[in-house]
């Protein structure tokens, strides 16, 4: 499924603040349709999957949090739910 324009935003946004390796961002909003916080035109759950790094040495929380700051305005409108698997390149 491509990416709507909150989609594509989260997407450049990331690749412009960690500059990552890998970057996989998908809208998993139709599996939430009718659900707490799904939003009826979509673009509300995303999955996220990013190897930076700006993850070397930092904890997996601490990492998410990172992400976190980085949406944080994303997280405050439209975005209801955010997977994220981030983690530095392996050696």
């Amino acid at each position: 499924m491509a990416l709507g324009p909150l989609g594509t935003h989260i997407k450049d946004k990331l690749a412009r603040v960690f500059q990552p390796q890998v970057l996989d961002v998908v809208d998993e909003s139709h599996l939430h349709a009718g659900h707490a916080g799904s939003h009826p035109d979509g673009e509300s759950h995303f999955r996220v999957k990013i190897v930076s790094e700006a993850f070397a040495g930092k904890s997996r929380l601490d990492a998410h949090r990172m992400v976190n700051e980085a949406l944080a305005q994303e997280l405050k409108s439209r975005v209801h739910a955010l997977a994220i698997n981030a983690s530095a390149p392996k050696t």
